[in-house]
């Protein structure tokens, strides 16, 4: 008796097609294209700033951050990798969450246009303003064993051991410190699934701006990325500025992505709504 095979090729055609059609069920036939990068000249008005940060080099700031405030990162040299955690303020327990965030979008690519989910679908950052493109939610922090497997028993700065102590300050534990996002990380996905490190896509003054859509405790590492062929011990310093972002408007690209950013942001605001009652 014969056992009929189906071809690698065929198998690969056909999980294509699925995820095709799952992904159009889910954003709708007309989801939007991305908006394009944002020039470097983009800047922000000196009225908007509310607090600058120049960040060192292995080492982190927290911060809260209001419902309708932004960030801007700065990678100043263009060699540093900032990696980011944040929580609800209202519930704690309502982190980032980088698998939804690239579940829901169908996408591990980061960039202007996106938005950040937390594990309750609602949206806790939009990125409305973005030079760089090349931002990983995948690989997650640097800890004290990458960075000695990389440079020796000496290099104790790390993402994962500044997260643990900015959580701690909050009150919270090791179980409530979540995945993070990874700014200024060039990382992709090979052909046969590694991640790959896409040397020369970093530029002197890149930055990121990030909207919060709720109130956010938030925390940013200046301590270098796992998968860096050029990682150091202590990173370029980095610049942060709190800003007041602009409102959104009715055709928000961030919010008109698809119909599920949509039901996210209402689900968001539903949520604030309730909350200032």
């Amino acid at each position: 008796m014969s056992i009929e095979s189906t071809s690698p090729a065929t198998e690969r055609q056909a999980h294509r097609a699925r995820y095709e059609a799952l992904r159009a069920a889910g954003q709708g036939e007309a989801a939007r294209a991305l908006p394009p990068l944002t020039d470097r000249r983009h800047t922000l008005p000196d009225d908007a700033v509310l607090h600058r940060e120049h960040l060192p080099g292995g080492w982190y700031w927290s911060t809260r951050l209001a419902r309708g405030e932004a960030l801007r990162i700065v990678n100043t040299a263009g060699t540093s990798a900032v990696s980011m955690i944040a929580w609800c303020e209202a519930d704690t327990s309502e982190r980032l969450n980088t698998a939804d965030t690239m579940k829901v979008q169908w996408s591990t690519g980061l960039r202007k246009g996106r938005i950040l989910y937390t594990e309750m679908g609602r949206v806790a950052f939009s990125i409305i303003e973005d030079t760089s493109g090349a931002h990983d939610p995948l690989v997650g922090p640097t800890t004290k064993a990458s960075m000695a497997a990389a440079l020796g028993s000496g290099a104790s700065r790390n993402s994962r051991d500044n997260f643990l102590a900015a959580a701690a300050k909050l009150g919270l534990s090791r179980r409530d410190v979540p995945l993070c996002v990874s700014f200024f990380a060039p990382v992709g996905i090979a052909a046969d699934g590694r991640f790959v490190w896409h040397s020369g896509q970093r530029v002197a003054g890149d930055f990121v701006d990030l909207r919060a859509e709720m109130d956010l405790w938030v925390v940013l590492s200046n301590a270098g990325h796992p998968l860096d062929p050029e990682l150091c011990a202590l990173p370029a310093p980095v610049d942060v500025l709190r800003f007041s972002a602009p409102p959104p408007d009715g055709d928000d690209p961030c919010r008109r992505a698809c119909i599920e950013a949509e039901r996210a942001f209402e689900l968001t605001e539903r949520h604030v709504r309730r909350g200032s009652k």
